[in-house]
């Protein structure tokens, strides 16, 4: 399938390009999720990790590069980022990276089975700042039900942002998490691609960075 293109050049996803036409059907009502996004791998049965809005795909880009046994999916509903995104992964030859343009909590909480991803990062969401927006932020219970149900054991959620009433809203989703037995809090460890000073290292991160803006960051370690 065309991805587009941009900036007067014609962009080539190849195999790691992933749209909605990939996505196997919702199951029937009351049927448990049974689709293994591990499929859409050569070597499925590699450690997989997940990333929610990809962006560009520098951090895919980055830590691909240097965990090569690990297989990444990286999920983005925006088609101008995504298509961009798959195809700076495909010319740096990383086939163990997917990257669907797509709804994350679509795929996550309604298609995929149980006790899949090693990680799910979730760096520098939309805030959604206005109050009428806040059902769209990617972190609600229903989500964290989810994470948990996808995640192995001691699988790992990582969640940085800058916007303070976002940070605010993952602290109090975190301690509901805990208090559920889904989750426990746990500091933040920077990727191994991050450079010095920095928490993840998106084009986001290194540009806001210059404004003297705060980062927060936690992790949230599967439990039960």
């Amino acid at each position: 399938m065309s991805f587009g293109i941009s900036r007067g050049r014609e962009l080539d996803p190849g195999r790691i390009g992933l749209t909605r036409d990939d996505l196997p059907p919702l199951p029937e009502p009351g049927e448990p999720p049974s689709f293994d996004p591990r499929s859409w791998f050569a070597q499925p049965e590699r450690p997989f990790e997940i990333e929610i809005g990809s962006g560009k795909g520098t951090f895919l880009v980055q830590q691909a590069a240097i965990d090569v046994d690990t297989n990444f999916l990286g999920i983005e509903h925006a088609g101008e980022f995504a298509r961009y995104a798959a195809d700076r992964l495909r010319r740096r030859g990383l086939e163990h990276v997917r990257l669907l343009w797509g709804d994350a909590v679509d795929l996550l909480r309604w298609r995929t089975v149980s006790g899949v991803a090693r990680v799910i990062h979730l760096y520098y969401s939309d805030p959604w700042p206005k109050s009428r927006h806040h059902k769209r932020r990617v972190v609600q219970h229903e989500t964290l039900e989810a994470f948990h149900r996808v995640l192995e054991p001691d699988g790992r959620l990582h969640l940085v942002t800058d916007h303070e009433e976002l940070w605010a809203w993952y602290q109090e989703h975190a301690a509901w998490a805990e208090a559920q037995g889904l989750f426990r809090h746990t500091a933040f460890i920077p990727p191994s691609s991050a450079r010095p000073g920095e928490l993840v290292g998106t084009n986001y991160e290194r540009k806001f960075v210059a404004e003297g803006r705060a980062k927060h960051a936690m992790t949230l370690v599967r439990t039960g």
